[in-house]
């Protein structure tokens, strides 16, 4: 059962109530906190919660408040809904995604709109469908520890690998891994793409 967030919110409750989610919650959120190579005890303090609470939420053994979701978010500059989905039901939310039902990973208010595409976060990739709109920028180049690999669906993106200056069409692909990467749409139309990143990062 997922928490109506909305109404969740005019109700008052949503620092006390627990919220009862697709089961996916602690996981993601152990995802999360590996991805940063976090400790236990690091994201406790973050939350200021103790080690106990958060081991057992990593578990799904308790669930957290919408106040620890909120800061979780805040941590990982994810929205809140990220955390629910209106999703597969039974055996399917294992492995389908369905297209409405994609959970979003950041709005278009930045030029860049991501949601997921995996059904969650545990794995060792994660997919994401990436719009990047037009005049778009990555805010600064940045490296992280991953390997990542994209494909072009529509519009055009250069993206510089390395320093190295490409530009990417419908069809093309691409790889790189642990180097510094940034990007720009030059276009007058959405790039949108395909983007797999080991291990997750979100």
């Amino acid at each position: 059962m997922l928490i109506d967030l909305k109404q969740d919110a005019k109700a008052g409750t949503g620092a006390k109530a627990p919220l009862r989610s697709s089961g996916k919650i602690g996981s993601d959120i152990r995802a999360l906190r590996r991805s940063r190579n976090w400790t236990l005890t690091d994201l406790a303090e973050r939350l200021d919660r103790s080690v106990g609470w958060l081991s057992q939420v990593e578990r799904n053994v308790s669930e957290p408040t919408l106040d620890d979701i909120r800061k979780v978010a805040s941590l990982f500059s994810l929205p809140v809904s990220f955390f629910f989905t209106d999703g597969g039901h039974g055996d399917e939310a294992a492995y389908i995604v369905r297209a409405g039902s994609r959970r979003v990973m950041s709005d278009a208010s930045k030029g860049l709109a991501e949601s997921l595409l995996s059904p969650d976060l545990g794995g060792a990739f994660e997919i994401v469908h990436s719009v990047f709109a037009p005049g778009a920028s990555c805010p600064e180049p940045f490296i992280r520890p991953t390997e990542e690999a994209g494909y072009v669906i529509e519009g055009s993106l250069v993206l510089f690998i390395g320093g190295v200056r490409f530009e990417l069409n419908p069809g093309d692909s691409f790889r790189f891994a642990g180097e510094e990467i940034t990007w720009i749409n030059e276009g007058k139309t959405n790039a949108v793409l395909i983007w797999v990143i080991a291990p997750p990062v979100y």
